[in-house]
């Protein structure tokens, strides 16, 4: 069994690609690259085959995970035939995913920080217009939020 996870955000160059980076590095730590599966996507297509921000890369880089071979897709409706777990960074990106889920989906869509404890934050908040700073504060919550989703997939899925 593959648990498979997609982060969703507005155009996938900034924080589900991050997302997908640091939780793949945290399942690969925990031995469970075989058994959970990373994708990230983007609500709007203007960036569709680009890579990440050239701050994202750079910022993750730092913490040593390369990021900078991902490369920006849309989510489809199908997506949610695929994926258990389908984690929106913001409000605007979960209704968009909402609207998009069939009827019959019954894996997770959620907030990505549904997942973690203690942020006293809801939303992974776009660095895109904003400088190098906006990048880390993004990077840490995201670490968070990937050692609660971790937790979650463990209890759920593999206990």
């Amino acid at each position: 069994m593959t648990v498979n996870v997609l982060f969703v955000c507005l155009g996938n160059i900034c924080r589900s690609p991050t997302a997908e980076g640091l939780f793949k590095a945290e399942i690969v730590r925990a031995g469970l690259a075989d058994v959970i599966a990373t994708d990230s996507a983007g609500t709007g297509g203007w960036h569709v085959g680009n890579p990440p921000d050239k701050r994202a890369i750079k910022a993750a880089a730092e913490r040593g995970i390369d990021i900078s071979v991902l490369r920006a897709r849309q989510v489809q409706g199908r997506d949610f035939e695929k994926f258990d777990y389908v984690l929106a960074m913001d409000q605007s990106n979960l209704a968009d995913l909402k609207r998009l889920r069939p009827g019959d989906y019954t894996g997770q869509l959620n907030l990505f920080l549904d997942y973690a404890d203690n942020v006293g934050e809801s939303e992974v908040p776009d660095p895109y217009y904003g400088g190098d700073e906006g990048f880390e504060h993004v990077l840490d919550l995201i670490e968070q939020a990937s050692k609660g989703l971790l937790l979650d997939i463990r209890q759920r899925y593999l206990s």
